[in-house]
């Protein structure tokens, strides 16, 4: 269907998270993971912008520079208040429709954003909230979700535990929920997969998967990651033991 509403991605991103400090901009074959991200998602044929969400933190200005060096948006706001900062990021570059995405996946597939963009626009009469991970089947680290900025303005206005405040996007999915909310499901559950980079082990294990594809066919999907581990099932014991942390710390 025709859309003609703007259609803002933004990646929150920070140098001080808990378990792997620096993470996003940690290089494999000399680039930062936040750059693979970046770049992999300029291929998607939704978004009328993409920015990079980070903080005043004197800490996070080598994210800054990233950005500047890529061309790439950027707001800074608050670290704690992370939903603030989404907020006014959103408000600053005038989304009407935000793809909410984390900068610690770097594999992200553009065909599956479009695909929970599309779902979407298509349901636009029916959700307020669409995302593929309300539901687990696709790999953890090709996170995807999408919502109207009428949604993301009341969770900013009305949202008060600390879970809401630093996830962004608790206050509208989490029961009770006055809000419509829509899942994508990949046609197989392939939520066993962790791709996203939250420790030594699955930083390991994307540089393995980007050192082998990335030479070879540097826009590859999420269909060749999928090819590769079947090629190297025992790449999944690196991170296999990895934990996502809760929702509540």
């Amino acid at each position: 269907m025709a859309n003609n509403k703007r259609i803002v991605a933004i990646i929150q991103a920070r140098m001080t998270s808990t378990r792997l400090p620096g993470k996003v901009l940690k290089t494999v074959l000399g680039k930062p993971l936040l750059q693979y991200q970046l770049e992999r998602l300029m291929k998607s044929s939704m978004l009328d912008d993409i920015v990079v969400a980070t903080t005043i933190n004197t800490t996070d200005q080598p994210i800054v520079d990233l950005c500047k060096r890529l061309n790439v948006k950027y707001f800074k706001g608050s670290e704690k208040h992370v939903l603030s900062r989404y907020y006014e990021a959103a408000q600053m570059f005038q989304a009407e429709i935000v793809v909410r995405l984390t900068s610690d996946c770097p594999l992200i597939d553009p065909q599956v954003v479009d695909d929970v963009v599309n779902a979407f626009l298509q349901g636009a009469e029916r959700y307020d909230y669409v995302s593929n991970t309300l539901t687990r089947t696709y790999p953890r680290g090709l996170d995807v979700e999408v919502f109207s900025m009428a949604a993301l303005s009341e969770a900013y206005k009305m949202a008060s535990s600390p879970v809401e405040i630093e996830h962004v996007t608790p206050y509208i999915y989490l029961p009770p929920t006055h809000f419509r909310l829509g899942n994508i499901a990949y046609k197989e559950d392939k939520s066993f997969y962790r791709w996203t980079v939250d420790t030594p082990e699955d930083f390991e294990l994307i540089k393995n998967i980007i050192e082998y594809l990335y030479p070879i066919h540097s826009d590859f999907t999420m269909q060749d990651v999928f090819q590769l581990l079947k090629q190297h099932p025992e790449w999944l014991l690196i991170n296999g033991h990895v934990l996502q942390k809760c929702l509540e710390q």
